[in-house]
């Protein structure tokens, strides 16, 4: 590999080649380039993504983002919180809350304890709770139906086998937003971070029908008081009849995460993880050996393409630091042996279960071709739901 347009035949006989701006490669089996090796990644972000994340770091988006404010301000006027806030500990959802706080908003904090935080996750939202004076609602999870439903997806040797906290977490969210009558939930995605994320190295995390025909098959437990929420759930019974909107604030504003990481860390006493949403013990072993191992896939080759492309690291930088392994090797067989016991399996059956060929999302009951058809016309009708209440 070299540090420029690089084409050459991989240990699969396939050619392969990395986009020339970006360390986006063609283990994302979508991408392709133009006549000057600029990946359709890099291409996407300039057309459609850049004049967002400029517009936001200029300062010309400061009137959209007073109006918003004002708009949940007047939404939760005579309520004791304005807006909900899902925490896990990592630096979006801390910094969002923290700028939340600093605009006046009156957020309520929400966490979804899927059972695999990190000791150092749970001390980040204890210091972010206590330092913000916030209310914290946290749903834990009936750990048997969690631990039965991860390894389902586990067996089903299927990439996103980390849906079963990313479904839960914004039904949580939009429960507690129902349940207090509060119009609108911030998010921490956005486009400055995050602007990459190649569909064939995961599935949709919302898709309700896929969650629980992974479960049928491979679970030996009913999922009772697991959080599920499908699209008509989301958008028509809490986006129309509810009025609940979600909004992501940080496209608003200028976000360098190395400023903000600063900041929480002086204000709030934060503490890094060393890894994008390392803050779940699980994600950590997802994203470092699972993905890598099973399918080839390094998901900070788009971690950090996102931030070369949004100009917070440049493409050396990335280069220098893809040489290294995911995570520290001593640490992912820590995690190994961890996620193992937990999961109530051996050592040696994880790691069968982890050798079994790789199946395709798709593969298996899923919602994808009502979701493509329908998330459009279902979100425009809660819109026009909205209006009128």
């Amino acid at each position: 590999m070299t540090e420029n347009a690089v084409s050459a035949v991989d240990h699969r006989g396939d050619l392969y080649q990395m986009c020339v701006r970006t360390v986006m490669d063609t283990t994302d089996p979508d991408i392709w380039f133009d006549e000057n090796g600029v990946s359709s990644h890099a291409l996407t972000y300039d057309a459609y993504i850049a004049p967002v994340v400029d517009a936001a770091n200029s300062g010309r988006r400061e009137s959209e983002l007073r109006e918003w404010v004002e708009k949940i301000k007047r939404a939760g006027r005579n309520k004791p919180y304005d807006c909900v806030i899902g925490v896990s500990g990592g630096v979006d959802s801390t910094y969002l809350i923290y700028q939340a706080v600093q605009l006046g908003l009156r957020p309520l904090a929400v966490h979804f304890d899927s059972g695999w935080n990190s000791e150092l996750a749970v001390k980040n939202i204890e210091n972010i709770v206590a330092k913000l004076k916030l209310d914290l609602v946290t749903e834990v999870v009936d750990w048997r139906e969690m631990q039965d439903l991860q390894l389902s997806f586990l067996k089903a040797s299927v990439p996103n086998c980390d849906i079963p906290t990313d479904h839960a977490f914004p039904a949580v969210a939009y429960r507690q937003a129902a349940k207090y009558g509060i119009k609108y939930i911030l998010s921490g995605a956005n486009f400055a971070t995050e602007s990459i994320l190649p569909t064939a190295w995961g599935y949709n995390n919302s898709d309700q029908k896929h969650v629980k025909a992974i479960q049928r098959q491979f679970g030996s437990v009913r999922l009772r008081s697991y959080p599920t929420m499908g699209l008509f759930k989301r958008h028509i019974w809490y986006g129309g009849v509810h009025a609940i909107r979600t909004l992501n604030l940080l496209d608003f504003m200028p976000y360098v995460k190395a400023d903000a990481k600063e900041i929480i860390t002086r204000e709030l006493e934060w503490r890094d993880y060393g890894g994008k949403h390392h803050e779940s013990v699980f994600t950590r072993y997802f994203q470092g050996y699972y993905l890598p191992t099973k399918f080839g896939f390094d998901k900070r080759l788009a971690h950090h393409s996102s931030l070369i492309l949004a100009g917070q690291m440049t493409r050396e930088e990335a280069l220098e630091d893809l040489k290294e392994p995911p995570y520290d090797p001593a640490l992912r067989e820590d995690d190994h042996a961890f996620i193992a016991k937990k999961l109530g399996v051996s050592v040696a059956e994880l790691d069968e279960i982890i050798a079994r060929p790789a199946r395709n999302h798709l593969d298996y009951p899923n919602s994808n071709q009502v979701w493509q058809r329908y998330a459009e016309p279902v979100r425009s009708l809660a819109g026009m739901m909205r209006k009128f209440r």
